[in-house]
This record gives structure tokens, sequence and C-alpha cells, in this order.
């Protein structure tokens, strides 16, 4: 049954393309995100309470210790992203970005896209994703191997997107029950995100007001969020419940963002789906060119085949 969902084979380039796409988002989110990870140095100890694998703390570390961590996870970021000396850069990156994000939810804001981006990289960092489309592959004879080796680590990344998603349905029903469809805790939700922006000097979405004065819609918009989330396991089944899945949780994140300002950039990014879809197709046959080995030109083709030979029955 496993073998069925999603692809069960893939050619190293999608597993490559998708490396890509997690590094330059996760460095784009570290650059922008720089000044809150930066400042976690001059936290207060009173509201620290380490969570996860920095359970054990009682108190914040040194401030060169949260720096240090930062240069370390850009500077592998950028090697994670090239491919270049992959399984030193990955491990760095994907322990470096662990150690901040968990270092900063220890102070009580928890971001689950941040866990999921995370859950990806540490899942990339134990896999060959450099075989392909990366600096490594250009210096070496290419790495030949079974297409469900890659496969797999695609479907397991699908399996971390589809779990979190239903893991916060089953949250929501926990904590409210079927009223959380039908009663007024959407509208609550919207009405508390407009006042609490407005009262920390900024101004809330104009649809609040809207909608808050037209409750009406919100409890079929709530009902319509919470089986997006538990129905994400249909999206393993790949093909079109996939991709309707898809849009139905990217339209989900752009009306929570339309109406709250609440953005989760990682899958509002579409990045959080990517290993769902065939993103080897993606690139101009330009560009996947000169991602391939310079001194291989027939490598590309070479791939192609053997994966399409290992997908006949």
């Amino acid at each position: 049954m496993w073998s069925r969902l999603v692809d069960s084979t893939a050619p190293p380039e999608r597993l490559a393309a998708f490396r890509i796409c997690v590094g330059v988002f996760v460095l784009t989110y570290l650059v922008i995100r720089l000044p809150v990870f930066w400042s976690l140095a001059d936290k207060s100890i009173r509201t620290f309470d380490g969570i996860g694998v920095l359970a054990l703390l009682n108190e914040p570390v040194t401030t060169a210790v949260v720096r240090v961590t930062i240069v370390v996870a850009l500077v592998s970021g950028v090697a994670f992203t090239l491919g270049a000396r992959f399984r030193f850069a990955a491990t760095a990156f994907a322990l470096s970005v662990l150690l901040l994000t968990t270092y900063r939810s220890s102070w009580g804001q928890l971001l689950h896209f941040e866990n999921l981006f995370t859950l990806h990289l540490i899942l990339l960092a134990v896999s060959p994703a450099a075989d392909a489309w990366s600096l490594d592959a250009r210096r070496r004879p290419p790495i030949r191997r079974d297409p469900t080796t890659y496969g797999l680590v695609l479907q397991l990344a699908c399996l971390c997107v589809v779990l979190s998603y239903v893991i916060a349905g089953v949250a929501k029903l926990r904590l409210g029950g079927v009223e959380w469809a039908v009663g007024d805790t959407l509208r609550n939700h919207i009405a508390y995100s407009a006042v609490r922006l407005e009262l920390l000097g900024g101004e809330g979405s104009p649809l609040a007001g809207v909608a808050v004065r037209n409750s009406w819609v919100l409890p079929p918009m709530a009902t319509a969020s919470l089986l997006v989330e538990l129905c994400a396991p249909v999206a393993l089944l790949g093909g079109r419940l996939r991709t309707a899945w898809v849009v139905s949780a990217w339209l989900m994140h752009v009306g929570i963002f339309a109406l709250m300002l609440v953005g989760f950039p990682y899958p509002l990014f579409l990045v959080a789906f990517a290993p769902f879809f065939s993103l080897e197709r993606l690139p101009p046959r330009r560009v996947t060119i000169w991602l391939d080995s310079s001194d291989e030109p027939p490598r590309r083709q070479r791939a192609d085949s053997e994966w399409q030979s290992a997908q006949r029955p």
C-alpha cells in the first residue's frame, strides 16, 4: 500500500530541486528574521523555558553561542543549497536551524511552519539530496542509486506535511470540539487579531471588520478549514486528489492572511507542498544543462532513461 502513495520512485533531480527550494527558503527566512534571532542573546531569563531538544536548559545560553549558531546556519545553508560538501554542510545546517528555532520558541511563541521546514531539513540532511544539481555532483562521477531511494525521501517529506495538518485539525477538535467549526471561535480569533494589532500601533486587516459584521460566513469557512486539515492524507494518493488538496490548503492560508494578517510563509510560498510534485520539470532546459555536470553531457539523459525504465511494470 505504501508504494502506491504519491510517487514511489523519483529521479535524483527531483530530490535535488526540493533541496534547493528548501535551502533558498530557509536562508531567506533566516536573513529576514536575522534581527529576531540576533536579539535572542539579550532576552530576559525570567520568561525562558527550554523546550524540545533544549528542554534540559534552565537558563539562556551565552551571547557567543547564539551568534556563532546563527553564523553557522547561514554559512552551512549556502553550502547546503549549492550542494557543496553536502554531508557536512547539511548536517550543520539542519542542526543549527533546529537549535535556533527551538531556542526562539523557548520564550513562548511557537511557529508551526518552522517545525515543518526544520523536519524537512533534517530529512534532507540524511538523504542523497546532492546526487544531482550540486557542486559535489559536478566534481565526481555520477552516482547510481535505485530510484525508490529518492522517491522514499520525498514520500516522507510529504508525510511530514500531511501529519502537520492532521495534528492541527485534531488539536482544534480537542480544544473546541465541533463548536470550533460551527460556533463563534473563528469570529473571536479574527476580532482578537485585529484589536491586538491596533493596540500594538498597527492596523488590522480591512477585511476583518467585514467578516465580523457578517459572521454568518465564518462557520462555513471554519468547517472548510477543519476539513482541509483532517482530510490532508488524501494528498498522499497523488493525482487530482493531491492537487485539489494542495490548492485548498493554499487557499486556506491565503484566507487566514487576508482576514487576520497572520502569514505562514512556508506553505504560502508553496515550498511546503514542493515534494508532492515533479519539480525537476520546472527549470528551463538551459538551466538544467548548466546544473548537470559540465563534463558529463549525456548524464541527464541516462538518469532520465534509468528512472523511466524503473517505472515500467
